[in-house]
């Protein structure tokens, strides 16, 4: 077993037959006598599971269990002889996972534990999927950069935290050149290796609060919070290096570099996004009308 167990209790014949009962079935088990020294094991060691006693001598334990599932990932489970005083129901409202009435036969008491475990094994599960799904929604299939409705997500929140706090955003917007003779001329395969390389490239030259994103076929947008026009034509230098540097062997002996003309902009307070991100479009295209492989800046 690899889930650890804290047990709660303030009487030491209790507290010392339950973990002798779960040590026996192969648990890791913690004792405590309080509520406070609980919580402070709780800070300092990996707990999965609490099994805490309804009366403490500092706190009420469904007080306890507020405390825990407020500030840790542990699930709980109550026992208490006042059956009169406490319903399953009040119990799984302040957030325990089972309640248990005392005296607790070992046989139960392993039962309720094994399904709680599972119940949490479950949940975990169902959170990474969930989380999974998610990335999916967001992420572009081939780059893995986020995809375009996640572009307009994101914009719409880095421009609304620019408007509050007064800060500098920029955006470049890049595409392939000549990529459809690239395509034409050694196959779909070999343009989307391209993509994919152009893709962690990028990344490569970011910083965390950065995000790049695919835009559409060959073209990339890329989002710079806190910086100025300036600062993200210095950034759209790096990039434009480093494409330049990358080697492609689209066939046996034909080596093949790519080039990548950029569009870089910053916005301007309360403007239209639609206006943000055309002036990138723009800036963009006068990159590719001036001779392609070129940084090309326009402001409002």
């Amino acid at each position: 077993m690899n889930e650890n167990i804290l047990i709660v209790n303030n009487n030491a014949a209790t507290r010392n037959s339950t973990k002798a009962v779960l040590e026996e079935s192969g648990y890791h088990t913690f004792i405590s006598s309080s509520a406070k020294e609980a919580i402070k094991l709780l800070e300092t060691t990996t707990v999965d599971i609490v099994i805490t006693d309804v009366v403490l001598p500092d706190q009420d334990g469904l007080e306890f269990t507020d405390l825990i599932k407020q500030n840790h990932d542990v699930d709980v489970i109550v026992m208490t002889d006042y059956s009169g005083n406490y319903s399953y129901e009040d119990v799984i409202y302040r957030g325990a996972s089972d309640l248990v009435f005392k005296p607790v036969r070992p046989e139960e008491l392993l039962l309720r534990l094994k399904r709680v475990i599972k119940e949490r094994q479950l949940n975990k599960e169902r959170a990474q999927m969930l989380g999974k799904l998610e990335k999916l929604a967001i992420t572009d299939g081939l780059t893995k950069l986020y995809n375009l409705r996640h572009f307009y997500n994101q914009l719409e929140i880095e421009i609304d935290r620019c408007n509050r706090y007064g800060h500098h955003i920029a955006l470049l917007l890049l595409d392939i050149d000549h990529f459809k003779v690239y395509n034409d001329t050694y196959g779909h395969l070999e343009g989307d290796k391209v993509l994919v390389r152009l893709g962690q490239i990028i990344n490569s030259c970011l910083r965390t609060m950065d995000s790049a994103y695919r835009y559409g076929g060959e073209e990339f947008t890329i989002i710079l919070p806190e910086t100025t026009g300036d600062e993200a034509t210095n950034v759209a230098g790096r990039l434009k290096t480093a494409v330049e540097l990358e080697c492609f062997l689209p066939e046996p002996g034909k080596i093949y570099t790519i080039t990548i003309s950029i569009g870089v902009t910053e916005y301007h307070n309360d403007e239209k996004i639609s206006d943000f991100i055309l002036r990138a479009d723009k800036a963009m295209y006068k990159s590719k009308a001036t001779g392609r492989n070129r940084i090309s800046s326009l402001y409002a």
